[in-house]
């Protein structure tokens, strides 16, 4: 049995499991862009943002 066939029956025989990888894989994929992009953001304004001056302006 090829690869090709397994992931056919595995996925997208049935519509209703296609629809639930789809699902699956849009929530995922949102989760690892939406953390790549805030690290990205972090690195590149390191010392200017609110969590690392805080300290200067505590009472």
């Amino acid at each position: 049995m090829s690869f090709q066939h397994t992931i056919y029956n595995a996925i997208f025989k049935r519509s209703s499991t296609f629809a639930l990888v789809c699902i699956g894989s849009a929530f995922f994929f949102e989760r690892g862009l939406d953390l790549a992009c805030d690290t990205i953001f972090e690195n590149v304004n390191k010392g200017k943002l609110w969590k690392d001056i805080k300290d200067n302006y505590a009472q």
